[in-house]
């Protein structure tokens, strides 16, 4: 069993509590996780998917795990994952995550938020679902889900967030809604630092920021202390310019000193140019490490990859925002099981492949599947 791909749910999800009351004569809990996330894993991307890849590949699951009972209907997996406690499930993904991700030290941590388009129940009144992830932008690993009932409850949750993992030396980054002084704080008790976006919502900051630079441009950024650092990239035609200028935070100045830890200001000028369509943007932001450019302006680009390397994926590749799975828990568990399988596919080294790529050859090729697997199971 320790090297069988079914260990990877038994030895950490073996202690959720099956919401069934005659369970020695149903589907075993465990065995319907496993087959959820490889069904998952492989291209399913709902219940009755699921039940369809189960099907086709019965002989496959019966080198892991018994199925006393067959394959279960997409009624019953639908049934089941709208029960179970979403509590449980998280803690249990977590712990997994853990066994394999290693130290966060030195690495960029981007929290960001996405809704479920697709989990609306306007019968039940319930509004779509809203989920916060916490990635491991270098390890482009999935570290932590949370779900929260709508975007504005973001904010009280990301420092409960934060609590979950163990950050020290890690640099957390964050986007303009939760540059707050609370997040800052919770983010220092972590003993990590911080990268954050400022924008109108912190009217007072952003305009300091922004009269500061403003006069640093009327210098040429020709100002003592003033970093800066360029980045140009090119790709299907179109090109992407990106100028960083860090400086030490200002002495004694009463906007910044509310900040805790604060130790450099910054702002980013992003230039993109396709075809004949030039986008300009400038952004600011507060840090609470020493003003390195080329440092702050890795942990940067790595948060912004957050919406290609997870978000993009999980709608273009998993259908994410058009899953209509609804019910109970169900749609909290079913982005768990497609982040889980993203972890998974982004650390696979076996094939040369994009994840959908991996999704569909696993899908079709047992030995795909299998050395996915194995190259997982031996991290």
């Amino acid at each position: 069993m320790s090297t069988s791909p079914a260990n990877l749910v038994y030895q950490h999800f073996e202690k959720i509590t099956d919401p069934r009351v005659n369970r020695g004569g149903n589907h075993n809990l465990m065995e319907m996780i496993f087959v959820a996330l490889t069904a998952t894993l492989c291209g399913a991307n709902g219940w009755a998917d699921v039940e369809r890849f189960a099907k086709s590949k019965h002989k496959w699951f019966r080198r892991f795990i018994k199925l006393e009972f067959g394959i279960p209907s997409h009624d019953t997996f639908g049934r089941v994952f709208a029960r179970l406690d979403t509590a449980e499930f998280f803690t249990a993904m977590h712990t997994w995550v853990d066994a394999f991700a290693g130290s966060l030290r030195g690495q960029g941590v981007a929290i960001d938020g996405k809704t479920l388009r697709g989990s609306f129940d306007k019968a039940a009144g319930k509004s779509p679902l809203h989920t916060i992830t916490a990635f491991a932008c270098d390890l482009r690993v999935c570290l932590r889900q949370m779900s929260v009932d709508e975007k504005s409850n973001e904010i009280p949750a990301v420092p409960e967030l934060l609590k979950l993992m163990e950050l020290a030396g890690a640099t957390v980054t964050l986007d303009a809604m939760h540059c707050q002084v609370e997040t800052a704080e919770a983010i220092l008790k972590r003993e990590a630092n911080y990268i954050l976006i400022a924008k109108g919502n912190q009217g007072t900051l952003y305009q300091s920021l922004l009269d500061r630079f403003t006069s640093y441009g009327e210098q040429d950024y020709q100002v003592e202390g003033l970093r800066k650092h360029v980045t140009v990239e090119k790709s299907h035609g179109r090109q992407e310019r990106r100028e960083y200028y860090v400086i030490d935070v200002p002495q004694r100045d009463k906007v910044f000193s509310r900040w805790p830890g604060i130790k450099s200001i910054g702002m980013i000028y992003r230039c993109r140019q396709n075809g004949d369509d030039l986008q300009e943007e400038t952004m600011f932001f507060i840090s609470s490490h020493p003003p390195r450019v080329k440092k702050l302006s890795r942990f940067i680009r790595g948060h912004w990859g957050i919406e290609n390397r997870q978000h993009w994926i999980l709608d273009v590749t998993f259908s994410e925002d058009t899953s209509r799975i609804r019910k109970g828990s169900a749609p909290e568990i079913s982005a768990a099981f497609r982040r889980m399988a993203l972890n998974i596919l982004q650390r696979d080294t076996s094939i040369k492949e994009n994840i959908r790529g991996k999704r569909l050859r696993a899908g079709w090729d047992d030995k795909v599947l299998d050395n996915i697997y194995a190259g997982f199971t031996a991290l």
